[in-house]
């Protein structure tokens, strides 16, 4: 068993939280057992302050009671808290880069931001600091990072996972993911949080207007993940997901978001005014602004995406796109070349927020050095589907290397 510090003598990657730690060993036995992992700091532990990415939430906040309903049963499983992750503000961010706290670094490309806003977990994980790690996901706060650590991550069905004692960002979006260096301890852990059986795949659809968002060099490097994925599951046909295009999808996501935030954080930032860092505080003051006709507009819209979704991924269809559109951007960028990414980067990640759909990014690309993902969305429900597929694509790419080994 870990010593309780430890982790925090063996983190060269400024990934752990010193502020805020917290260790908590697991059930003496269990799926999990004699395994770590790292908790965002946006989950509760009983008897210690939650950070929230802002030293002005953890000063306003008390002690939490109780331990976050997804943190509790995983300590059930055996599993042990290495310590308290770090995360962007609120968790409102793609890049990592917190303000207040540093930005934890991208073991797989240091020159690059780790991504954002479960920082410290996809870091720790391609640290090789724990075996698994913790975040949340709402706009791509998984899915990013994983694919700019190189590891696997997953965002699964919005509500399929309890997300009691998780500071809320934006609730109608808000869920529970994790990351793993392999696939076959992602599903492990799947197995405790969701516990359901897979389906079996049906038709696979490439999404053409995903791949055309891709940065140039970025489809090209995604073509053997493409080729890997098809040989498993059949041939893709091409589809095109957005005929308004993707970029129209983000506005729908970017409004309910905004108005979903302002809706659950607005007493607290106009009691306390919060002092926040100069990319997250322009973002809340944008937040703000959002007028209730955008939102009535922007829920219709909802709705008909929704309707488009479901129907694309009935009969248990999967849909295959890059996670996103370009490797880690490098760190301190100019804002708004950091702007320009993000809005290009959610117009990918929108899809499965807007439709509270599971998707799941694999490590299989490589480009200038770098990692980049490729993702599989399914139907709500199918999560278990889509780890079942990443274990079995795992499993060729680990005979793939040790072939290549020897």
């Amino acid at each position: 068993m870990p010593l309780r510090d430890s982790i925090l003598e063996r983190d060269h990657l400024g990934a752990f939280c010193k502020h805020t730690h917290v260790f908590r060993a697991g059930a003496g036995s269990g799926p999990l057992r004699e395994l770590t992992f790292g908790l965002k700091d946006i989950f509760d532990v009983s008897g210690h302050r939650t950070g929230f990415g802002s030293p002005d939430w953890f000063a306003t906040h008390g002690e939490a009671s109780s331990t976050a309903t997804a943190a509790a049963m995983l300590l059930e499983a055996g599993a042990t808290i290495a310590g308290k992750t770090h995360t962007e503000e609120m968790a409102f961010s793609l890049t990592g880069e917190n303000a207040h706290y540093g930005t934890p670094l991208n073991p797989a490309a240091p020159q690059r931001v780790p991504g954002g806003s479960s920082s410290g977990s996809a870091a720790a994980v391609a640290g090789r600091l724990v075996d698994f790690a913790i975040g949340s996901d709402t706009g791509g706060s998984v899915r990013a990072p994983a694919s700019f650590c190189g590891v696997y991550g997953i965002r699964p069905t919005h509500g399929r996972i309890s997300l009691d004692g998780v500071c809320p960002l934006a609730p109608i979006f808000d869920t529970v993911g994790w990351f793993a260096r392999d696939a076959a301890l992602l599903a492990r852990v799947g197995d405790v949080l969701l516990g359901g059986t897979p389906s079996s795949p049906g038709r696979v659809w490439l999404a053409t207007d995903a791949f055309d968002l891709a940065l140039p060099g970025a489809a090209d490097a995604l073509a053997p993940a493409v080729a890997r994925v098809t040989a498993l599951l059949g041939d893709a046909e091409p589809v095109t997901v957005s005929n308004a295009g993707l970029p129209a999808w983000f506005d729908v996501f970017r409004v309910l978001q905004y108005d979903d935030i302002w809706t659950t954080h607005r007493s607290w930032i106009t009691r306390e005014r919060p002092t926040f860092g100069p990319q997250v505080g322009p973002r809340f003051d944008a937040v703000a602004q959002v007028q209730p006709h955008e939102v009535a507009v922007m829920r219709e819209r909802r709705t008909e995406i929704t309707a488009r979704l479901d129907g694309l991924l009935a009969d248990n269809a999967v849909m295959l796109l890059p996670t996103v559109p370009d490797i880690a951007p490098l760190l301190k960028l100019p804002p708004a070349d950091t702007v320009a990414f993000r809005e290009r980067a959610l117009a990918l990640l929108c899809i499965a927020g807007l439709g509270g759909l599971p998707q799941v990014t694999l490590p299989f690309g490589t480009l200038n050095g770098c990692p980049i993902g490729v993702s599989l969305i399914a139907a709500c429900g199918n999560d278990e589907m889509l780890l079942d597929i990443a274990v079995r694509l795992g499993a060729v790419q680990d005979a793939g290397l040790r072939s290549a080994d020897t």
